[in-house]
């Protein structure tokens, strides 16, 4: 019986934490990394932000909607 073979994955890490970056709703180029291309917000599993920073990043991401920087969805 063969083994199975290990698949080996690296821990994701917090970006903001890691280059110290802040989180505003105004820096359009960096949050919208962190949206899909429907105007979903990425989860942590899959973005590896931080608890903390994944809360900031969901209020920027809320607010910049709110002042017209995002869209709210996007229509096929």
């Amino acid at each position: 019986m063969a083994m199975p073979a290990r698949s080996y994955t690296r821990k994701k890490v917090c970006r903001f934490c890691t280059e110290k970056l802040g989180i505003d709703y105004k820096d359009v180029n960096n949050i919208k990394s962190f949206l899909t291309e429907r105007g979903k917000i990425i989860p942590r599993r899959l973005s590896g932000t931080c608890a903390l920073h994944q809360r900031h990043l969901a209020a920027a991401i809320k607010q910049g909607r709110n002042v017209a920087f995002f869209a709210f969805s996007e229509e096929k």
